[in-house]
């Protein structure tokens, strides 16, 4: 990953959140060569291997602690960019959080408002501080949302709210920036293998530590990698990833229940099973 195919975008300041591993390590690595890559995350010695991996790949690598649920830290981010880098050419809001719990069982509904901060507020934040100097670079602003912000999930209600919020923020956004060069570009992946969601949240708001939707046919983080930088490439308003994602997003409008039945079933057996009315 990363080191055999080198990415069009060239001599650019990316921010990316999440670097530390999964979708924003792979992307960092993915986009190492001839740019400058802030890798921001919550864990400095895994920030620390992911710059070397960057510098190996012919990029030149920042990493900055922080926690994305603190406004202060989002914000000090973008700081610590611009003093460093001078500009700022692009930011990948990857970050985030899942979690997997009925509504209903939910015991701890800060669960919302923690999910909210992480995935969505950080964008906020982060993209509200950085704009004037992506206004200067005619920038790109990334946000990787999940099919789960296109389309309602059974057991995933708060992680819902967050994407759903953050895919409406980013449209928005990307109406009032039509005329500054500035683009917006909403990432919708569907089931990528990675951790997110054994380190999710339960109903109890601590680490579920297991998945609850079926990992039958995950996307690699590889490809999932390469779909998003392709994105970037070509600036792309949205991309929704899989066939059948984007065959999904036809067929809802037209005929909503099948969409409905299609979440129900994306739970795996003794998840989902539990609830069958």
């Amino acid at each position: 990953m990363g080191d055999t195919k080198v990415s069009k975008i060239q001599n650019k300041v990316i921010i990316i959140t999440g670097a530390s591993e999964g979708i924003g390590k792979g992307l960092a690595l993915a986009l190492a060569r001839g740019n400058q890559i802030v890798l921001a995350a919550r864990t400095q010695s895994k920030l620390e291997e992911v710059a070397k991996e960057v510098v190996h790949l012919g990029g030149k690598a920042y990493s900055v602690v922080c926690d994305v649920s603190v406004q202060e830290q989002c914000e000090n981010l973008v700081t610590e960019t611009i003093r460093t880098f001078g500009r700022i050419d692009a930011i990948v809001n990857n970050a985030g959080v899942s979690m997997h719990a009925w509504f209903e069982d939910i015991t701890d509904l800060g669960t919302f408002e923690r999910l909210f901060r992480i995935n969505t507020m950080s964008m906020i934040w982060i993209t509200h501080k950085a704009l004037p100097e992506l206004k200067k670079t005619k920038g790109l602003i990334v946000g990787v949302s999940s099919l789960a912000g296109k389309t309602g999930v059974p057991a995933r209600t708060t992680y819902c709210t967050s994407k759903f919020a953050m895919a409406g923020f980013m449209e928005a956004l990307r109406i009032e920036l039509m005329d500054s060069g500035v683009d917006v570009c909403a990432i919708f992946p569907g089931v990528v293998d990675t951790e997110i969601r054994r380190n999710g949240l339960a109903a109890d708001g601590q680490r579920a530590g297991f998945a609850g939707l079926s990992e039958d046919g995950a996307m690699s983080i590889e490809q999932c990698v390469d779909e998003i930088v392709n994105a970037m490439e070509t600036r792309k308003r949205e991309w929704v990833m899989t066939q059948k994602g984007r065959l999904g997003m036809l067929v809802k409008p037209l005929l909503p229940g099948i969409i409905d039945k299609m979440a129900r079933e994306a739970l795996d057996k003794e998840y989902g099973g539990r609830r069958g009315r």
